[in-house]
């Protein structure tokens, strides 16, 4: 009986320690597998993001890393126009890329439980003042590039000290008009109608993101607010002494514009790719819109880097060191200027050859004297299906004031947060 009971205790031990001794086994195999020599670096990183445009030259990118760390990187690409709905169900089943675009910071809300937080990463420091993707004081960004808009200006006509603040914008919106020059141009589309421009009044508040929360909440009006107030006189000026932009397409204000039909119009960087199509005989420039004497251009950032903090920690290091070698070495930041066309968002990265609007945006991108893109917090579709309509009202009805228009807005965003 003492005999057997050894046996068992020993066939007990010896069952123990080759189970221990899998296990270590499996732990190492699996290690073998995720990592490349380097340790704890995984093998193989996927990105998936939203710019169908820079595709190809991602996937050549994605090349050129692979040649020369050895790390796999594939670029997954969109089947549609649906990116953020693809995006959510790829991570919701546990199979999401390992570095992923996120637009701002609504997207990033619904994301936070997958985003990394990137803020003690070494590249951080590099990112343009004010341009990283930030939730909960956390960086969980990294910036595609910078776009910029405001006042695009035909410097033989207008100079800056014409178009300082309200009064001297009106004024000189006047003079043009009494010299047969449309002063200020819109355009009938949603955002070159209202959207980018009504960032303005939200961008000059010390705290745009708590405005809006208490405007959806029914805590404050726009009507009652003084920025808003001044940018109903704005659009008074621009109403009395401009063409009916309701009349006038994208590439009608472009055209207008570089004819000299038009003193300034109010678009952004992208808009010089047209431009640069005529033969323009004058200087381009571009000025911030002056609500509230405001002398910032609004700059702001299209899409983000993010890297997907559900994966292991060899993955997010790999992703990491992507996103790193991308924004410092040679070869990513020639990418990003000359291959992805961007502006760059990144302090580190030197950009010689851009057009006169872009090299605005940089500069003012890098010094860090800029508004935010308040508009990445508004309510979703309300510029589309709320502020448009209301935009197009004023503009067709005669007797309507700015104040009213303003009004409009009012009742535009409470519709859109029932």
């Amino acid at each position: 009986m003492k005999t057997s009971k050894k046996m068992l205790t020993g066939f007990l031990v010896i069952g123990l320690l080759l189970i221990l001794a899998a296990c270590g086994g499996g732990d190492s195999d699996k290690g073998k597998t995720e990592s490349s020599g380097e340790e704890g670096t995984a093998d193989k990183i996927t990105i998936f993001q939203s710019k169908v445009e820079i595709s190809d030259q991602l996937t050549d990118l994605a090349k050129k890393y692979t040649e020369e760390t050895g790390v796999e990187v594939e670029v997954v690409g969109t089947t549609g126009d649906d990116y953020f709905q693809q995006l959510q169900i790829q991570l919701n089943t546990d199979q999401g890329p390992s570095i992923f675009s996120v637009q701002h910071v609504k997207e990033a809300e619904k994301l936070k439980s997958y985003l990394y937080d990137m803020s003690n990463e070494a590249y951080v420091k590099n990112i343009a003042p004010n341009m990283e993707l930030k939730h909960d004081d956390k960086v969980v960004g990294v910036p595609y590039g910078v776009e910029g808009f405001g006042m695009v200006y035909n410097k033989d006509l207008v100079s800056p000290e014409d178009v300082a603040d309200l009064d001297s914008f009106v004024s000189t919106l006047e003079k043009l008009n009494d010299e047969g020059i449309n002063g200020f141009g819109l355009a009938q589309d949603a955002y070159f109608l209202i959207g980018h421009i009504s960032n303005y009044p939200f961008a000059v508040l010390e705290d745009h993101y708590a405005f809006i929360d208490q405007l959806s909440a029914g805590e404050v009006t726009l009507a009652e607010t003084p920025e808003f107030q001044e940018f109903g006189k704005f659009f008074d000026a621009i109403k009395a002494n401009s063409t009916n932009p309701l009349d006038v397409t994208y590439d009608e204000e472009i055209g207008d514009f570089a004819t000299g039909k038009t003193a300034m119009i109010h678009q952004g960087n992208w808009a010089y790719g047209m431009l640069s199509e005529y033969d323009l005989d004058f200087e381009v420039g571009m000025l911030p819109l002056p609500v509230k004497g405001n002398d910032k251009l609004a700059v702001g950032v299209g899409n983000n880097w993010a890297i997907n903090g559900t994966k292991d920690e060899a993955e997010i290091q790999a992703a990491s060191d992507f996103i790193n070698w991308l924004v410092s070495s040679e070869v990513g930041q020639r990418y990003i200027v000359e291959e992805f066309g961007f502006v760059p968002a990144m302090t580190n990265i030197e950009a010689n050859n851009l057009d006169p609007l872009s090299e605005v945006v940089f500069e003012a991108s890098n010094s860090g004297e800029t508004i935010p893109w308040a508009q990445n917090y508004y309510p979703a579709n309300v510029i589309p299906n709320d502020m448009t309509p209301a935009a197009q009202e004023f503009f067709l009805n005669e007797e309507a004031t700015g104040q009213e228009f303003i009004e409009s807005l009012d009742e535009a965003w409470q519709n859109a947060v029932k």
